[in-house]
C-alpha cells in the first residue's frame, strides 16, 4: 500500500508541475528559476531534516561527492538541458523524449548493477512508449526534420540520460544505506548551487519577479514538486527499482492532459485516448506482481560502486 500511495503521489505531483511551469516563463532566465526552485526545496528539507533529527547524521567526503553528483545529474543538468531543449521543440515532443528515461533505467540497472531485465517491465516499457507516440502524433506528425528540431531532440535526450544518470546515483547511495530524505536534501542543495554556477556562466541577468503567479508557481514547484515528489519518488525506486520507478516518467504525461483538459480546454481525440490506454496497459504489465524488496540485495561479483 505504501508503494501504491508512493507510485501515485509521484505521478500526480510531477503531472501537475507541468501547468505550473507555464507561470514561470517570464522575464526571469529559466535557469534561474531552477536554481530557486532547488534552492528553496533544500531549504525545506534541511528544517524537515532538523525538526526530525536526521541532519545529526554525517557523510564523508566520498559520500558528499557522490551527493554532488547526484545534484548535478538530477537536479541541474538534467534540467537545464530539458528547458533548453523546449526551446526547439513542443512540450509534447519533450514528454515522449524524456519518457524514454524508462529504457535508460533498466539497462542503466542491469549496466551498473548487475540487476537482470525483468521481461515484464521491458514489455511494459515498450508499450508505454508506444503509448506516448499515439498521444502525441499530431506534434510527431508535424515535426520537421531541419536542425533545429534535431538540436532540440538532442538537447532533450542529453537531459533525459542526465535524469536517468541521476537515478543511477540515487539508487546506489540508497543501496549503501544513505537516507533517501538527508540525501536528496543535500543533494538539491548541491543542485542549486551547480545552477547558479551555470546561470552566471552563460551570462543570465540575476532577477527575480515579484509577482503573484511568479512566486505561487515557484513554492508549488519547490515544495510539491521537488521536495515532496522527489521524497516520494526516491524512496519509491528504493523500493522498487529503478525500472519499474522510471515507469513515472511515461504516466506524467497523462495526467499533464487531464489537468490541461480542466485548466487550458485541451480536446482529446482517438490518438491521445487510444495512446492512454496503452500507457496504462503497459504500466499494468510492468508492475504485475511487482515485489518491493527483490534485487534490492547488493548483487555478488562485478560492481561498478565499490562499497563505502
Amino acid at each position: 500500500m505504501q508503494n501504491l500511495f508512493l507510485y501515485i503521489a509521484s505521478v500526480f505531483l510531477w503531472g501537475t508541475t507541468w501547468y505550473a511551469i507555464k507561470f514561470q516563463l517570464g522575464d526571469v532566465h529559466p535557469t534561474l528559476s531552477i536554481a530557486y526552485r532547488f534552492l528553496i526545496a533544500a531549504a525545506l528539507l534541511y528544517i524537515f531534516c532538523v525538526i526530525t533529527g536526521r541532519h545529526k547524521l554525517k557523510f564523508s567526503f566520498k559520500q558528499h561527492g557522490l551527493i554532488a553528483a547526484q545534484g548535478f545529474f538530477l537536479f541541474c543538468f538534467n534540467y537545464w538541458m530539458t528547458y533548453q531543449s523546449t526551446s526547439y521543440l513542443t512540450s509534447g515532443l519533450v514528454a515522449l523524449c524524456f519518457s524514454t528515461m524508462t529504457i535508460m533505467n533498466i539497462f542503466g540497472q542491469f549496466l551498473f548493477f548487475r540487476i537482470p531485465f525483468d521481461k515484464k517491465v521491458v514489455i511494459g516499457a515498450f508499450l508505454g512508449l508506444i503509448g506516448m507516440v499515439f498521444v502525441f502524433y499530431p506534434e510527431i506528425d508535424k515535426l520537421s526534420l531541419d536542425d533545429s528540431s534535431m538540436l532540440g531532440v538532442t538537447l532533450c535526450l542529453g537531459g533525459t540520460l542526465s535524469a536517468s544518470i541521476g537515478n543511477m546515483l540515487s539508487f546506489r547511495n540508497t543501496r549503501h544505506s544513505m537516507p533517501v530524505i538527508l540525501t536528496s536534501t543535500y543533494a538539491m542543495a548541491y543542485g542549486a548551487l551547480f545552477t547558479f554556477i551555470l546561470a552566471l556562466s552563460i551570462q543570465a541577468p540575476l532577477s527575480f519577479e515579484i509577482e503573484t503567479g511568479y512566486i505561487v508557481s515557484l513554492l508549488y514547484l519547490a515544495i510539491f514538486g521537488s521536495a515532496l515528489a522527489f521524497t516520494f519518488y526516491l524512496t519509491l525506486m528504493a523500493k522498487i527499482g529503478a525500472d519499474k520507478a522510471g515507469y513515472v516518467a511515461v504516466l506524467v504525461p497523462v495526467v499533464a492532459l487531464l489537468i490541461s483538459t480542466i485548466f487550458e480546454n485541451y480536446h482529446w481525440n482517438i490518438w491521445s485516448v487510444s495512446g492512454s490506454v496503452l500507457i496504462l496497459a503497459g504500466n499494468a504489465i510492468a508492475m504485475i506482481n511487482a515485489n518491493p524488496f527483490r534485487d534490492l540485495k547488493r548483487p555478488k561479483g562485478w560492481n561498478i560502486w565499490n562499497k563505502n
